[in-house]
């Protein structure tokens, strides 16, 4: 067996389409967290943190862990 035979049969071997490769492109879906944007996403959870510091200093105000400087 000669290399250009072995080079014919690679290269017969090797007939194939980029659609057989890649196939049907598929839509992928977004997916969202109870349909909101990230921007959205990021301002609620700035906002829930931001609640839950500013009720947390109250608590620690009222049972008198900290004091006002003035």
């Amino acid at each position: 067996m000669s290399l250009d035979n072995i080079r014919n049969e690679m290269e017969d071997d090797f007939d194939f389409s980029e659609d057989d490769v890649w196939g049907d492109p598929v839509e992928v879906q977004k997916k969202e967290f109870l349909g909101m944007t990230p921007g959205q996403r990021f301002v609620l959870a700035f906002l829930l943190f931001l609640t839950a510091t500013i009720l947390a200093a109250f608590c620690l105000l009222i049972t008198g862990r900290i004091s006002l400087p003035f």
